[in-house]
């Protein structure tokens, strides 16, 4: 079994910061890529920014220059350091995680995910 917790979500004013981290525990051989989507009210779930495996990364155009991804490859966890948020940044965060459960098979595993609100 593998799970994701993730963790750092809340309430912060327009212009704020705030950071996301997602723990994966379990029967993990390895993890080929971890990232975050998000989703907001009446919207589909949108790719927020991933990091594979190599080091290669990967921005939503409405977030680049504002939010960070960073990965600890130790403690298989993933990170989202979210600076300058703005009310259209309000949405549940969710982290994804593509995990070699053996030497061939990869799944794919989602957090719970966590609530941001950007608001005054």
């Amino acid at each position: 079994q593998v799970q994701l917790v993730e963790s750092g979500g809340g309430l912060v004013q327009p212009g704020g910061s705030l950071r996301l981290s997602c723990a994966a525990s379990g029967s993990i051989f390895g993890i080929n890529a971890m990232g975050w989507y998000r989703q907001a009210p009446g919207q589909q779930r949108e790719l927020v920014a991933a990091i594979i495996s190599g080091g290669r990364i990967n921005y939503a155009d409405s977030v680049k220059g504002r939010f960070t991804i960073s990965r600890d490859n130790a403690k298989n966890t993933v990170y989202l350091q979210m600076n300058s948020l703005k009310p259209e940044d309000t949405a549940v965060y969710y982290c994804n995680a593509d995990i070699r459960i053996t030497t061939f098979m990869t799944r794919g595993y989602w957090g719970q995910g966590t609530q941001v609100t950007v608001s005054s």
